[in-house]
């Protein structure tokens, strides 16, 4: 069922890249090179919407890393992360910047250290721009996982867990008051609902549904409402449509939230078409590669007479293939290479520095030997009195006796 989701809401995001986006302040900004409206008309106010396919990943995004991570010691969850993002990560990199090197139609390419930056991955915490823009959503995961590697490494546990949710709930809505750069940067505030939500659902359905659980996604649910609505007025002028209300961005988020409940309720346990695993795995790299090679392929058919909607449907399927591509012939040889180069390195981290052998249990120490006193007599025993010889024991001269 969770694989049905992601690839549903990667397909969100498609719509709304390929259908809503595009023909406000920069009218160039999209992939029609005209407002976005002015091509598909009533079409374009549902795709003003699916930007929210983000909300439904956040939500799974914190599923299934707690879900993941139960049990495993941190060091096999940042093997899992790692070779789970950065292969077909890499190829989005290099592939989006070939394309906009050989047809800069509706983006520039980066300058050579900006692209090597990108391929850390961590290139948002310097400030640099991504070659995709859809990459500012794994700089929030990455923070995401560096968050909650400290929980794993401590031990994964449902006390651990809630006191982490109810900790960074907390510190998000300290760091709005108080503005402070290094809190704002941990608690990212913005979006950390979706998360926090997504650890309780799955402890709901590990242990079962509770008052402080759906406390803590009724809180998160609210924190993310608050969200969708400025993120919708945010977005709005890059839609070409200022005036768009923001209920059916929150109308989606809520059912963001309502399919992962009923997931974590266990109702859709039954839902167990083989087809979703394969959905699943192209999810991540469509992802990656629809927006600027999507929007490059879209402007040369629409520019060469294309119908925009079959133009759609083409590409649309053109990243579906080349994301299983990517799955097949990037993702499935790197990864075993991956993970066990990754399991040596932690092996020989290990073994460098071996932990402390367990101490051994503390033995009392002995009690002092209690000294044996004999036992007084009383009274003490009587001794024989001496008495002066008599004197017929005495010679004359006081010698001996006779």
């Amino acid at each position: 069922m969770l694989d049905g989701l992601r690839i549903l809401a990667a397909l969100m995001v498609v719509f709304h890249h390929y259908v809503g986006y595009g023909g406000g302040t920069k009218p160039d900004d999209s992939a029609w090179g005209k407002p976005v409206h002015e091509v598909f008309h009533r079409a374009s106010v549902p795709g003003g919407y699916m930007w929210t396919g983000i909300c439904l990943f956040f939500v799974i995004s914190g599923f299934v890393i707690c879900m993941s991570s139960w049990g495993r010691p941190v060091g096999d969850f940042v093997r899992s992360r790692v070779i789970r993002l950065y292969p077909a990560y890499w190829f989005a990199v290099l592939a989006a910047t070939a394309v906009v090197t050989m047809w800069p139609v509706v983006r520039r390419p980066l300058a050579s250290e900006q692209v090597l930056a990108n391929l850390t991955m961590f290139h948002g915490g310097l400030g640099i721009p991504d070659v995709d823009a859809v990459y500012w959503t794994l700089w929030i995961e990455l923070r995401f996982y560096l968050l909650f590697a400290i929980v794993v490494w401590k031990g994964v546990t449902y006390r651990r867990i809630v006191a982490f949710c109810s900790i960074w709930t907390v510190a998000g809505i300290v760091a709005t008051s108080t503005k402070w750069p290094v809190l704002q940067f941990f608690a990212m505030s913005e979006v950390s609902s979706f998360f926090v939500a997504g650890l309780a659902l799955y402890l709901v359905h590990r242990y079962g549904p509770n008052l402080m659980l759906f406390g803590i996604v009724g809180i998160s649910w609210i924190l993310s409402v608050l969200y969708t609505i400025q993120h919708q007025h945010d977005v709005n002028p890059y839609l070409g449509q200022p005036d768009l209300p923001t209920w059916p961005a929150v109308l989606l988020t809520t059912l963001s939230y309502l399919v992962i409940i009923v997931v974590a309720l266990g109702w859709a346990s039954r839902i167990q078409w083989r087809w979703l695993t394969f959905a699943g795995a192209l999810t991540y790299p469509l992802y990656l590669l629809h927006e600027t090679m999507g929007w490059t392929a879209l402007r040369a058919l629409y520019d060469h007479g294309t119908k925009p909607w079959v133009a759609v449907g083409i590409v649309t399927t053109g990243m579906l293939v080349a994301s299983w591509l990517v799955h097949r012939l990037i993702e499935k040889p790197l990864t075993p290479l991956l993970k066990r180069g990754m399991t040596d390195s932690i092996d020989q981290l290990r073994a460098a520095e071996p932990l402390p052998a367990p101490a051994a249990p503390a033995t009392p120490e002995p009690a002092p030997a209690l000294q044996t006193v004999p036992a007084a007599t009383w009274p003490p025993p009587p001794t024989a009195p001496t008495y002066p010889a008599p004197d017929h024991y005495r010679t004359p001269h006081g010698g001996g006796p006779y």
